[in-house]
Formats: structure tokens, C-alpha cells, sequence
């Protein structure tokens, strides 16, 4: 790792969304709005799923780690940015932009592990039915989780650590609302080929190779599906996999879309509002996805909701 050719570190001013002040109100009401659903959403999926025995089974179980790594993930940017807009500073210090890559990369490849977790499950439940409850089992999901936590926190550290050894002015000032790292890299003096390669490498890995496992899990799915012979049973069979998959549709649609890009193309207003779609929009919908489609998660949030409202609730 190379020194540092300057005694103080540089202080990044995040330029946020607009820097017009007139519409700077609207966006920290917006995106506070936005937040708040976030939240409230997955909070309200993993508490139904946790008080709600019938839904205690693999695919509910990775869905309430998805709804808590969907909460973290948002609250990795948008507190930030709220604070800032709110304080009027576009002021976050050299550690905090750090950190808040890292943090940022390791709850984005635990999403998509998850997804990819829940694509197994969903593979297991509708091609081996009879033997789903030997397979997906308490200790294989806890080792599924506890290797998608693994994955995740070792696979964010290789761009964290080689961003260390980049050299930057005194000021930094990035086109965006939080600090991710295609755009830091633009704005360094030093020169990003190991950093670029260690991008792509990771981004490789750790996007292509879950999406390239979601992908044959559905091929196997689809392949069983059309060997059912009664139209029934294949929608019956299919209609199990559909929030899921309109998740990985989402996520992949966003947040791929608009990484990949951003590392070839110069940041811009335009790219920070696409980022957007996979920072605040996607985590915001999959509560919704899943409550939508879901008889057995409108029946638990129902009886949750109607818990929490009742005197006795309250009391308790």
C-alpha cells in the first residue's frame, strides 16, 4: 500500500441530487417519505414473519433476513443525505465515505445472496417436493444465512481496502448523495488500474455468479413446471415463485443496470438519480411484492397489524 503524499485527510462534500435550494424541501420530504415506507414495510414483513409460526419455513425465513438487510441497506445513504439536507452541509469525512461504501457493498451482496438462497429454496420446493422438508432443514438454512453473511462482509473489503491507497485533494466534491465508489474513483489523483480491476472482479464474482445460479434455478423450475400435465398444478406450481422472481427482476433491472454503467460513464445528476431506483425504490417495493401476492403474509401482517391496534396489544 502506498503512503499518503499529504498530511490531512480529504473531507468529501456529498452535491447531493439538486444543489437549487428551492427544491431542497421537496427532495428531504420525498426521500424522507420514501425512508420511512422503507422501513416501516420490512419492519412490519419480519415482524409478521417472526410471530407467525405458519410462516416460520425456509422461504419466510429468508425473506425476513432479506426485509433486514433491505432496512440496512437503505439506512446506509438516505440518513446521510437527510441530515445534510436538513443541517445544509454537504460536508462527510474521509472515514464516513469509506465506511459508507463498505457498508453499502456488503448489505448489496447480502440482498443478492439472499435472493440467490431463495431461488435454491424455491428450485428444492417445486422440483423435490417430497423430499423439501429433508433438504431445506433448520441447519442447512442457518448455514446458508451465516455463508451469505460471510460472502458478503469478506466480499465488500477488497474495494474498501484498495480505495485506502488512493491519494485524493484537499476537497472532494462528488456529484451524488452518498459516497459509492465508481464515482470516488473518478475523483482521485492517483491512478485506479488495480482499483478498477478489483471492481470488476468483484462485480464478476459476486453479481454474475448468484445471478448465473438464480438463472439455472429457474431453468430447472420451468423445465419441471412444463412437465406437470394439468394446467392447474403448473400454475400452482409456478405461482410459488413469483414474488420471487419479481424481486429479482427489480433488483437486477436497477441496481445492475446502473452500477455497471456508472463505471464507465462520468457521474452526473442524471446517474444520481438512477441510483435512486436501486437505493430507496427496489427495497421499498419487495414488502409490497410479497404482502401482494402472498395469502399467507396478507393473513400474518393482518393478524399483526390487528394485535397491535387492539387494547390488549397496547397493554402488552
Amino acid at each position: 500500500m502506498e503512503p499518503r503524499n499529504h498530511s490531512r485527510l480529504p473531507v468529501f462534500l456529498l452535491l447531493g441530487l439538486s444543489e437549487k435550494p428551492e427544491i431542497q424541501s421537496v427532495l428531504f420530504g420525498l426521500f424522507l417519505s420514501l425512508y420511512l415506507v422503507t422501513v416501516f414495510g420490512n419492519l412490519l414483513i419480519l415482524l409478521a414473519i417472526i410471530s407467525h409460526s405458519r410462516l416460520h419455513t425456509p422461504m419466510y425465513f429468508f425473506l425476513a433476513n432479506l426485509s433486514f438487510s433491505d432496512i440496512c441497506f437503505t439506512s446506509t445513504t438516505v440518513p446521510k443525505m437527510l441530515w445534510n439536507t436538513q443541517t445544509q452541509s454537504k460536508v462527510i469525512t474521509y472515514a464516513g465515505c469509506i465506511a459508507q461504501m463498505y457498508f453499502f457493498t456488503v448489505f448489496g451482496l447480502l440482498d443478492n445472496l439472499l435472493l440467490t438462497a431463495m431461488a435454491y429454496d424455491r428450485f428444492v420446493a417445486v422440483c423435490h417436493p417430497l423430499h423439501y422438508t429433508v433438504i431445506m432443514n433448520p441447519r442447512l438454512c442457518a448455514q446458508l444465512l451465516a455463508l451469505t453473511w460471510l460472502i458478503s462482509t469478506l466480499g465488500a473489503l477488497p474495494e474498501s481496502l484498495t480505495t485506502l491507497r488512493l491519494s485524493f485533494c484537499a476537497v472532494i466534491e462528488i456529484p451524488h448523495y452518498f459516497c459509492e465508489l465508481p464515482e470516488v474513483l473518478q475523483l482521485t489523483c492517483s491512478d485506479t488500474f488495480i482499483n478498477n480491476v478489483v471492481l470488476y472482479i468483484v462485480t464478476g464474482m459476486m453479481g454474475f455468479v448468484p445471478l448465473a445460479g438464480i438463472l439455472f434455478s429457474y431453468s430447472r423450475i420451468v423445465s419441471s413446471v412444463l412437465r406437470i400435465s394439468t394446467a392447474g398444478g403448473k400454475y400452482k406450481a409456478f405461482s410459488t415463485c413469483g414474488s420471487h422472481l419479481s424481486v429479482v427482476s427489480l433488483f437486477y433491472g436497477t441496481c445492475l443496470g446502473v452500477y455497471l454503467s456508472s463505471t464507465w460513464t462520468r457521474a452526473s445528476q442524471t446517474g444520481a438519480f438512477a441510483s435512486v431506483l436501486y437505493t430507496l425504490v427496489t427495497p421499498m417495493m419487495n414488502p409490497f411484492i410479497y404482502s401482494l401476492r402472498n395469502r399467507d403474509m396478507k393473513r400474518a401482517l393482518r393478524k399483526l397489524l390487528c394485535s397491535m391496534s387492539s387494547p390488549q396489544g397496547q397493554q402488552q
